[in-house]
């Protein structure tokens, strides 16, 4: 009988990694890292509990690295098969990976000279040389609608209006002649967000599902996020300060810089110099106004109104940072601005150096918006944190920290249910994944509750039959 496993994404909201086996076939759906505290990194230095060169196929959901940042050390220990995922996603997985790949480099050798890693001899999770060979495992499929992996594994895409590329995926297994339906929710999206479609119910009657739990014990606060970046703005910039944004290049970035543009052209905000310290986030804005396909009514609108060539992601005051000279010469600037930086939750990358050197003045402002992790320095800081530790030493905290959960690209309990409730009949079996344990539960009280559907919160390494 078919069976699945959770390799990752269980009991946290990161690392996904889920392995289906069925009729001596192996495939790999979603292939991210472990992100927050010591102990979930330090799963990504433990091999997996199989063999990876006995897994055949990889499938992704969309570029995250927490679905996507683990495949140099799958290919690196043995994988050499074919990994799926649709343009948008192969683009951006690209750029994310190289980036990834950089970032760990340069932080390693940081830690190394100043001695203040955790480990005696700290090594990157992968270098540069390791993301070229999974670049040439990468191959396209439809953004929507059906592809074939083998005679066992058959998918259907759809659009679950998360980031650009990001699906949800039907997986219909064929053992022996009986056909099983197995629905990956992957990360589903807002509805009536900016930018991007809203999330698409699959069709499908299945008997598996599994679905993310993100937020799955809250919903996001209600109001206009332009509104309210418009009030951050203008109260930081009469004060003197700066407004730091740790965002993900992929997805936060882009939404940011459309509100401060629309705000800009409504004049309810001053133009204040805009610095993008993320080349990485520069890309991926030109793939967001590559793939038109996956972009909203609006979106599309305000690219007519400037004849088909209009940016509505471009500030009037836009200042890019490529090297590390040019994030460091930021310090320097003491008049009003806006720095977006990644990583979003702090975790990583140039916004650290930002954070530094702009938490301790009250002037300043750290916007945060999306989901931060437990064990990350972002979630210190939405909870308050007096002092955050920025290489080897406490950094105090006296900015002012504003959270805007409006601006997640995760669905809020409410929109769960809704996403759930489309579906054309009640799964066998739900899993819920990709949530911290009182997300995951809140959520399957939910279900069993108000939809009257068996549903289990997923563990760790735990194996289920499917079917």
């Amino acid at each position: 009988m078919a069976k699945l496993t959770f390799l990752g994404a269980a009991g946290t909201v990161t690392g996904s990694k889920y392995l289906v086996e069925a009729a001596g076939q192996r495939l790999l759906l979603d292939c991210g890292i472990f992100q927050g505290s010591p102990q979930l990194s330090d799963r990504n230095y433990e091999p997996l509990p199989i063999d990876p060169a006995t897994i055949g196929f990889v499938v992704l959901t969309h570029a995250h690295l927490d679905h996507t940042g683990w495949l140099p050390r799958l290919v690196r220990s043995g994988f050499h098969g074919p990994i799926f995922a649709n343009p948008a996603t192969i683009d951006l997985t690209t750029i994310l990976l190289k980036d990834s790949a950089h970032i760990q480099e340069e932080d390693t050798l940081h830690a190394q000279k100043h001695g203040y890693a955790r480990h005696a001899n700290p090594q990157p999770l992968y270098v540069g040389a390791d993301v070229d060979p999974v670049l040439k495992l990468l191959k396209p499929v439809p953004r929507s609608g059906p592809f074939t992996v083998s005679p066992e594994f058959q998918f259907v895409a759809y659009d679950a209006g998360h980031i650009l590329g990001s699906t949800s995926l039907a997986l219909t297994i064929t053992e022996s002649g009986k056909k099983t339906v197995v629905l990956f929710s992957g990360d589903i999206g807002r509805y009536e967000q900016v930018i991007l479609k809203d999330p698409v119910t699959p069709p499908v009657a299945a008997e598996v599902l599994l679905c993310e739990s993100t937020y799955g014990d809250r919903d996001h606060q209600a109001g206009d996020p332009g509104k309210e970046i418009a009030a951050i703005v203008n109260r930081v910039s009469q004060r003197g300060g700066c407004i730091v944004i740790p965002a993900f290049a992929v997805g936060r970035t882009q939404t940011f810089m459309y509100y401060l543009r629309r705000l800009e052209d409504a004049k309810e905000i001053p133009r204040l110099p805009v610095y993008v310290d993320s080349p990485m986030a520069l890309s991926t804005t030109d793939l967001y106004l590559k793939y038109s396909a996956d972009h909203d009514s609006e979106f599309r609108r305000l690219e007519s109104a400037r004849g088909g060539k209009g940016d509505p992601l471009a500030v009037h005051e836009f200042h890019l940072t490529r090297s590390v000279q040019e994030s460091k010469a930021i310090n320097q600037v003491k008049k009003p601005c806006i720095i977006v930086s990644a990583s979003g939750m702090a975790s990583g990358g140039r916004v650290l150096h930002h954070l530094e050197q702009r938490l301790p003045d009250a002037r300043n402002a750290v916007l945060l918006a999306g989901f931060q992790a437990e064990g990350t320095r972002g979630r210190a800081l939405e909870q308050g944190a007096k002092s955050i530790r920025f290489y080897g030493h406490d950094v105090p905290v006296h900015a002012e920290i504003v959270s805007m959960g409006q601006l997640s690209a995760h669905a809020g309990r409410s929109e769960l249910l809704r996403w759930l409730g489309g579906l054309p009949s009640p799964p066998k079996q739900t899993y819920l994944t990709h949530g911290e344990p009182a997300a995951a539960r809140a959520l399957q009280s939910a279900i069993t509750g108000s939809l009257q559907w068996k549903a289990d919160v997923a563990q760790y390494l735990e194996t289920v039959e499917l079917g």
